[in-house]
């Protein structure tokens, strides 16, 4: 049973949701503005550069002289710095409303503890830690950047029964093992959706020349990031078609053109924290990691990923290209999704969301 507090902070990570794919790397907030156990007034971060829950939450509300009789409610400590927007918790201030409720800190060091000081100060109650592990986990991409300077890595592929990821295939003219089915590719693009980038191999582009982009999905489509060490996919490929922003990394550094940056890397094939370092750079909270297995598997190596998706089909093969195997994974939970096993891990110790 939810006390009063966690009723309404459940329902700012319901609005805090429906941002989601179009705020990032900004979090997804959302907040709620309650009177006598009512709710006067809504809102949420809607997109990246627009207004914040707070401010849409507060001037939703009506009677705005209720504001000073009001607590709000908010996942994630309010901003208290100037950014695309003005600080929230001087709005907060201005409103005179009387309590405020935080269902987590902002680990952002311009804001950290300073959006609760600014509220304390003038006088407001503020309570923090209301569905704290709920908020943490909605908002885990932009934690894990915040702390870890580097983007959320989330594994993704499809195997089959027996542990094959596919044909082995030397090129192109020998059409992909196809193992996800109709309502799985939908997650898969979903999934797409939630992050800011999608990164495959060489060998990946060069045997399906996927366009990696949003198609069964709604949304904005992630960035493209392929690794390509000797420079080798051909300029006819989709991937360089400008379509679509992208990036490709090499050793052998071509003239970067408008939606097609290319960024040197050394020869040697441990340089997956200067990738991710360069992507933190660029401000990419979040990367999906499609393929291929090799690539899957250097960063299970490094334990560098966070989360793993494993889409797991009835059929078996025999043979073929071994699929990436998880080394001290915790299983945080696993569905049957028309007839496919849908496994999700998490390489942290507080593994507590369920997708």
């Amino acid at each position: 049973m939810l006390s009063t507090d966690e009723k309404y902070m459940a329902r700012c990570l319901q609005l805090a949701q429906l941002g989601g794919g179009y705020v990032s790397p900004n979090p997804m907030v959302g907040a709620v503005i309650v009177c006598n156990d009512r709710i006067i007034g809504e809102g949420y971060h809607r997109h990246i550069g627009e207004a914040h829950a707070e401010p849409n939450a507060i001037y939703s509300v009506n009677n705005k002289e209720l504001l000073s009789q009001s607590t709000l409610y908010v996942n994630l400590e309010p901003c208290s710095h100037y950014g695309k927007t003005p600080p929230c918790a001087d709005l907060i201030v201005k409103k005179r409303i009387k309590k405020v409720v935080i269902g987590t800190l902002d680990p952002n060091p311009k804001v950290s503890g300073r959006g609760a000081e600014i509220l304390r100060d003038a006088g407001i109650e503020v309570i923090v830690g209301v569905l704290e592990k709920e908020c943490h986990t909605l908002n885990r991409r932009f934690f894990t950047f915040q702390i870890n300077k580097r983007p959320y890595i989330l594994l993704k592929w499809a195997q089959t029964r027996d542990g094959f990821i596919d044909h082995c295939r030397s090129d192109n003219s020998i059409q992909a093992l196809k193992i996800s089915n109709s309502i799985t590719q939908l997650l898969t693009h979903k999934m797409r959706s939630e992050n800011m980038a999608i990164m495959v191999s060489t060998n990946t582009v060069l045997l399906d020349n996927p366009s990696l982009t949003l198609r069964y999905w709604f949304g904005k489509s992630p960035l493209r990031v392929a690794i390509d060490r000797k420079n080798m996919i051909p300029d006819n490929y989709i991937i360089k078609d400008r379509k679509s922003p992208t990036i490709i990394f090499t050793r052998e550094k071509p003239a970067s053109k408008p939606n097609l940056e290319f960024v040197r890397i050394a020869e040697h094939y441990d340089n997956l924290p200067t990738i991710l370092a360069a992507l933190y750079e660029r401000n990419v909270h979040s990367v999906l990691v499609e393929g291929g297995s090799k690539l899957i598997n250097s960063f299970i190596a490094s334990g560098l990923w966070d989360e793993a998706n494993i889409e797991i089909s009835g059929v078996s093969i025999g043979e073929g290209v071994a699929a990436p195997v998880l080394h001290h994974a915790t299983e945080v939970s696993r569905s049957l999704i028309d007839n496919h096993n849908w496994l999700h891990y998490s390489n942290s110790e507080n593994s507590y969301f369920v997708l």
